[in-house]
């Protein structure tokens, strides 16, 4: 199996578009699952995080007839995950109803929610890859 120094020269980025349904969240999960093992990431913690965000993604930024992306990026001590939908207009808030934000904000290092090419947002999580105290801070950029 190769470990993160053997891949980070050759793929540092995996993305995927889904259709905005229950099922393209759950195909997102499988596939960024598939896609950590290969890289030879830990999995638990990117795992957890990339299912709330696409279910998210699904649940509260669902458009009908648009679809969803979500990204993976490694440098060489973070992960990035990122969902893009199509609800611009509708900025999380970790005071919603629901846990999958407080899930994130438990176990990300840092996330927060950027504009995308218009009219989506993007939701994003950074996981440390190298063993560090783990403070999470939300960040809009």
């Amino acid at each position: 199996m190769a470990t993160l120094s053997d891949v980070i020269p050759q793929l540092v980025d995996f993305h995927v578009q889904l259709s905005a349904t229950p099922r393209g969240a759950r195909l997102g999960r499988v596939l960024a699952a598939e896609q950590l093992r290969a890289w030879g990431l830990p999995l638990e913690v990117p795992a957890q995080i990339i299912a709330e965000l696409a279910t998210n993604a699904v649940t509260h930024g669902r458009v009908p007839g648009r679809d969803f992306k979500l990204a993976l990026t490694i440098t060489p001590d973070t992960l990035l995950i990122e969902v893009t939908d199509a609800r611009g207009d509708r900025i999380p808030q970790i005071h919603d109803a629901g846990r999958g934000l407080v899930l994130v904000e438990a176990l990300a290092d840092r996330w927060g929610v950027r504009e995308g090419p218009v009219p989506c947002k993007v939701v994003w999580a950074e996981v440390s890859l190298t063993p560090v105290s783990r403070g999470s801070a939300i960040r809009r950029a």
